[in-house]
């Protein structure tokens, strides 16, 4: 089992920026891969980022440039820097962990919100 809990969301003004952090229990955290997902209201979760156990990253078209996911293994502990936030970045926006080769070994934290006035 593993929990998920992120933090650092809230209210930013439009070109601002945000830290996410997202500390995760369990051992295998250096394995995972980590992403971070956001669903706006009324509209699907979308994946933002994410970062493989070897440190290879992706993101989603609408971030890049703007958006940075990292990892820190000996905190247990992943991140998502927002730059140039836009209001369209409002969100709930959530840790996953994944871990490749392993179909059940899925979990969710409970979400941050994330919003940007204009």
């Amino acid at each position: 089992q593993v929990q998920l809990v992120e933090s650092g969301g809230g209210l930013v003004q439009a070109g601002g920026s945000l830290r996410l952090s997202c500390a995760a229990s369990g051992s295998m955290f250096s394995a995972n891969t980590m992403g971070w997902y956001r669903q706006a209201p009324g509209k699907q979760r979308e994946l933002v980022a994410s970062i493989t156990s070897r440190g290879s990253t992706d993101y989603a078209d609408s971030v890049k440039g703007r958006f940075t996911i990292s990892r820190d293994n000996t905190k247990n502990t992943v991140y998502l820097q927002m730059n140039s936030l836009k209001p369209e970045d409002t969100a709930a926006y959530y840790c996953n962990a994944e871990l490749p080769g392993y179909i059940g070994y899925v979990y969710w934290g409970q979400g941050t919100q994330v919003t940007v006035s204009s």
